[in-house]
């Protein structure tokens, strides 16, 4: 069937015809594609048009897609089971591999996705603090959890209130969101309300607003805050773990939180999550402790086995040098492209990890993201899916590449996105 007569068919049976909203493609107008297999760098839609895949189901898929090790232990467990609701061997391997690499985490729980990750984490610090208050900043993303689906009100300090229907207000009270980078904001709230704080939650690379990368001194100054006033820190990594190296991105910056959160990657493609940290407040978590959190396929064996593969391969390889220059190469020759066709364009990025905005002067806040020209980047995005390539169907998503994106084919884009961006500053 055509794209379009999938998308019609999807709408009668699932809301907006999509299972997460940013797949109907309502930020950048048009018809989803839908996907019918992927090898590699390569998507492959239902009608058969291949295109070099930057989303990499948002980040998971480092390895690129169908990774031979990674299908070959998925499939060797599927054989002998796909769930058991019971202990494996299998988690203590994966709980060995991650521990190993990220030593802050000392004690780690899977669950099955980020969202369970930072909702748990959260919960946790509050039972170890108990205080109530969580902190969370503008433009960072953790998951669809009722009291962080919050946004600020007049002031930069204003207590939340409710970014969606169906979180009651007294949910969303508990928490104040914060202006990303800012952290004399953070440092000044601190001071007046740090004692009632329970965990201050972030993304260390911000990557739900585009990407922003933190300033020189404002996670350091989370850190000491946290610590000065007895909150906890919390790092959601669901999206920087692993992809910068083998281990989080709180290692590239030397910042040791109390918890972390992953998924993505730590799956290979196979829905999952992680929390882990400190060995004292693990020590809380049911049944030994009396924060409770449970989940029936939380470490299920298939996931085990992706995630167990692919962080085998990265271990191995270490391929995040070359994941850097691959990105490298491809944003000088979008910030060329942008340079000749006179388009004022921003460029975040660290490893294979990138966002770009079309704003005159640097991306460092969400009043930056939200002041860059998004309807710029759907005209880019439509003038790229027709030569066969596939960003983020959003402005304010980040664009990955993989160990299965060539050197040649690095290269064959950059042709594509210089041709692109000329045609973005002519006539519409």
């Amino acid at each position: 069937m055509k794209n379009a007569q999938l998308f019609g068919r999807a709408r009668e049976r699932i809301p907006s015809g999509v299972n997460s909203p940013v797949r109907a493609f309502g930020k950048v107008g048009g018809t989803p594609r839908f996907i019918a297999e992927a090898h590699g760098p390569y998507l492959v839609d239902a009608e058969g048009t291949r295109y070099i895949d930057h989303v990499l189901s948002w980040g998971p898929m480092i390895l690129g897609h169908a990774h031979p090790e990674v299908v070959d232990a998925v499939v060797s467990q599927a054989g002998k089971g796909m769930s058991y609701g019971a202990p494996t061997e299998l988690e203590i391997v994966m709980a060995e591999k991650v521990c190993g690499a990220i030593p802050s985490m000392e004690r780690v729980r899977f669950v099955s996705s980020g969202t369970e990750a930072s909702m748990s984490a959260i919960r946790l610090a509050r039972g170890f603090t108990g205080r109530e208050l969580i902190v969370k900043f503008e433009g960072c993303y953790h998951g669809h959890v009722d009291s962080l689906l919050v946004k600020a009100g007049s002031g930069a300090l204003t207590f939340g209130v409710p970014d969606t229907s169906g979180v009651p207000d007294g949910i969303a009270s508990t928490t104040v969101v914060l202006p990303y980078n800012d952290a004399g904001a953070f440092t000044r709230f601190m001071s007046g309300s740090g004692d009632r704080v329970a965990g201050v939650i972030v993304e260390p690379v911000a990557g739900n607003m585009g990407v922003v990368l933190p300033r020189e001194g404002f996670l350091e100054t989370l850190r000491t805050a946290t610590r000065e006033h007895g909150a906890l820190l919390i790092f959601d990594e669901v999206i920087t773990g692993f992809r910068f190296r083998y281990g989080g991105y709180q290692d590239v910056v030397g910042i040791g939180p109390d918890l972390t959160c992953l998924g993505k990657i730590i799956g290979g493609g196979m829905p999952v999550g992680a929390f882990g940290g400190r060995a004292d407040i693990m020590a809380l978590l049911a049944p030994a402790g009396p924060v409770y959190q449970a989940g029936t396929l939380s470490g299920n064996p298939m996931a085990m086995a992706a995630g167990i593969a692919t962080l085998s391969v990265l271990q191995r390889d270490d391929p995040y040098e070359k994941l850097a220059r691959s990105m490298t190469l491809l944003l000088d020759a979008l910030r060329e492209g942008a340079s000749n066709a006179g388009l004022p364009l921003a460029v975040n990025h660290v490893g294979s990890m990138a966002g770009f905005f079309f704003h005159d002067g640097p991306v460092q806040t969400f009043e930056d993201v939200m002041a860059s020209d998004s309807s710029r980047y759907a005209r880019l995005f439509h003038l790229l899916l027709d030569k066969g390539v596939y960003l983020a169907p959003s402005a304010y998503e980040a664009m990955f590449v993989s160990v299965a994106h060539t050197d040649e084919l690095i290269g064959s884009e950059r042709a594509i996105l210089r041709d692109a961006l000329a045609k973005v500053a002519g006539p519409a």
